[in-house]
């Protein structure tokens, strides 16, 4: 039953995801490393001209974290959607529990650098924003995944075509 629900769940957001191997392989890809360089541009934009923004901020911000680390792990790792945002989503919100953790023992990082980018402060608003950049992910996975793909088809020579072409091609 397990199996069958995987299949149907993956077939609901990407068709091609059923037929994959469900194993996770390292390897290069340039759309998701340019897309992880647009969107940390865009953290760094929200970080500094942006500070001044209040909610739209630290809550935006925290869901475009979700979305850059989804597309840093889709560069080097060959996996399904569901793990990577998973994973992404899992992240932030060990993040949050250290930062819970950190609150509670009365431990401080002492960088202020650090201590922007990691936060200090847990809040229930920012897993809420975790899970909103998952969801967003795979969101845009399946309508990326249910654009037709432009395919290049060979062209086979004419019947009129030199034998030479006809021979070797």
């Amino acid at each position: 039953m397990g199996a069958m629900k995987d299949v149907f769940l993956s077939g609901i957001l990407n068709t091609r995801d059923a037929m994959r191997p469900r194993t996770c392989r390292w390897r290069f890809d340039a759309r998701a490393a340019i897309g992880a360089l647009v969107v940390f541009a865009l953290l760094v934009l929200l970080a500094t001209a942006g500070a001044r923004t209040g909610w739209l901020r630290g809550f935006f911000g925290d869901v475009l974290a979700v979305v850059w680390l989804y597309l840093c792990f889709k560069t080097v790792i060959g996996a399904r959607p569901w793990p990577l945002a998973l994973a992404a989503v899992g992240v932030g919100c060990a993040l949050e529990l250290a930062q819970y953790l950190a609150r509670l023992w009365h431990l401080r990082i002492g960088h202020p650098v650090l201590r922007i980018l990691l936060g200090s402060t847990p809040d229930w608003m920012d897993v809420l924003a975790y899970g909103l950049g998952g969801v967003a992910v795979l969101a845009l996975e399946a309508a990326v995944a249910r654009r037709p793909r432009r395919r290049f088809k060979a062209v086979r020579p004419p019947a009129c075509a030199p034998r030479w072409w006809r021979r070797g091609r």
